[in-house]
């Protein structure tokens, strides 16, 4: 027999976590499948905008999710989903469990440059996290390509162990908040290259250099990419969900997918304005729960 649960959630980031925490309140049964608790959260090194907390850590914030999800007695399996399936009326995860209802939200995975060396240089110079590999760059020079929120966070970052910091970026002007691009200006070791784009990585054994479109060739230790993300929706296929041109999945007003019983929450779906902040992953995640204990509630009744 399998373990029948109301609610599958798919997905350990704020949206998950907060699905997770208002099922329980709602004294419906639950279980969170994560590869890694906490999602990107865990990436980021510094958050200023989550309500009531006036800084904090990602792995903080992330320890006391974990601590609520416990309180709460949330069954947490740390294992990566190969498959979801409709059987009858309920779904079927990873062929053992059985869930009445589905939250998807595997949030999104970091785009590629796709650009000669990328590859060839992960682990060796080329990242995707400032938070986890910076340390490694202590006295060094690097550079993160990108212009948004999370590029300035890295550029943050690494200024705190590199020597020297190097923003390249393709547009005019950086896309991150006033307040990240107050603070890069206000380091000295940052300095923006803009209306460039990095078309090579080049090294031996580790980063070297990369070569710029501009002709010229910049020498530094490590590249962090930070050019934004795409949805990881590689779960939806198997079960009809459909997806917008981007991969987002669209949703509406409860969260709910184009399949009956599947609802989709955080920065996967195309959800509040696509504001990918955790603190409108929690929301759709707090939505999703409510409108399954809704659903349940009146199929329950209608049994009767």
């Amino acid at each position: 027999m399998y373990r029948l649960y109301d609610v599958a959630i798919i997905g350990g980031g704020p949206a998950g976590i907060t699905a997770a925490i208002y099922c329980a309140r709602y004294r419906l049964s639950s279980i969170v499948f994560c590869e890694e608790f906490g999602g990107q959260v865990t990436k980021t090194h510094r958050i200023e905008n989550y309500p009531g907390f006036k800084t904090i850590s990602g792995v903080e914030l992330a320890a006391r999710f974990r601590e609520q999800l416990e309180f709460n007695k949330v069954t947490i399996e740390e294992s990566q989903v190969q498959g979801i399936s409709k059987q009858g009326d309920t779904f079927l995860i990873n062929a053992k469990t059985e869930a009445r209802s589905v939250i998807l939200a595997m949030g999104m995975k970091h785009r590629k440059l796709g650009i000669p060396g990328e590859e060839e240089f992960i682990g060796r110079g080329v990242s995707y996290c400032a938070t986890c590999d910076g340390a490694f760059f202590r006295d060094k020079t690097v550079a993160v390509v990108g212009g948004n929120d999370s590029a300035a966070v890295a550029a943050d970052i690494l200024s705190q162990h590199a020597k020297k910091v190097y923003i390249i970026y393709r547009k005019e002007s950086l896309r991150a908040e006033p307040a990240w691009i107050e603070r890069l200006n206000a380091e000295p070791k940052i300095e923006i290259i803009s209306k460039t784009n990095v078309v090579e990585i080049k090294g031996t054994s580790l980063v070297e250099k990369v070569i710029l479109d501009t002709g010229k060739e910049l020498k530094v230790d490590g590249v962090f990419i930070e050019i934004g993300s795409i949805p990881s929706t590689a779960l939806t296929a198997g079960l009809g969900v459909k997806t917008d041109k981007d991969g987002f999945i669209p949703v509406d007003s409860s969260q709910a997918t184009n399949i009956p019983g599947v609802y989709s929450a955080g920065d996967i779906s195309s959800g509040s304005n696509r504001m990918w902040q955790i603190v409108a992953a929690c929301s759709e995640g707090a939505i999703a729960a409510q409108s399954i204990f809704i659903n349940l509630r009146k199929k329950t009744s209608s049994e009767f």
